[in-house]
């Protein structure tokens, strides 16, 4: 049944036994099932990196029984973790949840401390020095940017960790005249036909173009997500008409399928 938005919440007392049911089947299921007791954190990472891209996914269609779903599975890897941290006597579940709570409320002094803290921007500020004065925190302020990261959410990262330290534009419609200055540099070496500098310059437009949707408050990621999906619904509309008039793909003009196009545009509006 999906999720209802009058659903009734649990209690604390009820969210609590709930955590504690997980850890009891985790304990179980790695001592009696010989898959679960076989896992290693090296044999877990691929699908921890498989459930977070479902979760993802999940949030951005707003599917909230998906949602529910997904951040099950991925509070399962969590567990997992520290159960076999747990076996190793190195770390368990309680130190994990410990060490993030100690950190949030290091990192909240205008909640757990004197300091203030007038809106979201004003706690963004001063995140970052606040991470810079943790014992065994990052070292510089970019350090804290995983080297894993898919490109485009490391340029908006990396990006937005700079401009809380200060370094950023004073007036976000500056960014425009970068974003061109940008293009025309990719467009002339496009021209010259240099592929390594075209590739730079590519680079250096996309990363000016992330820059401007960071200004204006826009995610990147989520918007680019947001079009390829809007293409695939349009391309499958063109490829479902081909498949009942009994056309392969291949055998359409660019008209035929432009106008496809069109109409499934049409149909998303209606």
């Amino acid at each position: 049944m999906p999720l209802q938005n009058d659903k009734k919440m649990h209690t604390r007392d009820e969210k609590m036994a709930a955590f504690g049911r997980l850890l009891d089947v985790m304990d179980r299921l790695r001592a009696e099932c010989p898959w679960d007791r076989k896992q290693t954190n090296e044999s877990l990472r691929p699908n921890t990196i498989e459930e977070t891209y479902e979760l993802c996914d999940a949030l951005i269609r707003d599917d909230q029984q998906e949602i529910c779903k997904e951040l099950g599975d991925v509070l399962l890897h969590v567990v997992f973790y520290g159960k076999i941290g747990e076996e190793k006597q190195q770390f368990d579940i309680a130190d994990v949840c410990n060490r993030l709570c100690d950190k949030l409320i290091f990192r909240h002094p205008h909640v757990y401390g004197d300091a203030v803290a007038k809106d979201a921007e004003a706690v963004l500020e001063s995140w970052e020095q606040i991470k810079l004065k943790e014992k065994d925190g990052n070292k510089t302020v970019l350090s804290g940017v995983p080297q894993a990261l898919p490109s485009l959410i490391k340029a908006y990262r990396v990006q937005d960790k700079a401009r809380n330290v200060g370094f950023d534009w004073e007036d976000k419609q500056d960014v425009w005249a970068k974003v061109r200055e940008e293009l025309d540099e990719l467009e002339a070496e496009l021209k010259r036909e240099d592929r390594q500098r075209s590739t730079e310059e590519l680079g250096d437009f996309l990363f000016s173009v992330i820059n401007a949707a960071r200004l204006y408050k826009l995610n990147p990621d989520n918007a680019l997500e947001l079009t390829n999906q809007k293409f695939i619904r349009r391309f499958n509309y063109i490829e479902q008409h081909s498949i009942r008039a009994g056309r392969p793909l291949k055998d359409m003009t660019l008209a035929e399928m432009d106008a496809l196009w069109n109409e499934a545009k049409q149909l998303e509006k209606e």
